[in-house]
């Protein structure tokens, strides 16, 4: 059976964290679209054509951040069951315990090691 690449959307404002984590996935074998704030990663996130597997969003962007763009996102009935992965700085308990009422699946507390995020990654996606 033809196996499709599995396609990831990274919403990071920092370029180097946003094109570090496509390179790694990239080269992994996934399929990889960015989003540079919450609102740009929903514009990307409503031009892919096939179902995107997971999500990997920063907490803090501007414009929209990463709660504002998970709610958008938990908001639309295609990908109301999709993974997010939060990739952020914080590492803050409350942070985390309200991510997880809005929907995130698993957090991230950058610096990352390359190995831990693909296990995540993998983890979450089959």
């Amino acid at each position: 059976m033809f196996d499709m690449k599995k396609t990831i959307l990274i919403v990071d404002d920092s370029e180097s964290i946003r094109e570090l984590v496509a390179k790694i996935l990239e080269n992994a074998g996934y399929n990889v679209f960015r989003g540079v704030n919450g609102k740009d990663g929903l514009d990307v996130l409503r031009t892919i054509e096939n179902q995107v597997s997971l999500v990997i969003t920063d907490l803090f962007m501007p414009v929209m951040d990463g709660f504002g763009l998970i709610n958008e996102i938990r908001n639309d009935e295609k990908y109301l069951y999709t993974p997010i992965l939060m990739l952020t700085t914080e590492s803050n308990m409350e942070k985390k315990m309200e991510a997880k009422k809005a929907g995130v699946t698993g957090w991230i507390v950058k610096p990352f090691e390359e190995a831990k995020l693909l296990k995540v990654v993998r983890k979450i996606i089959r």
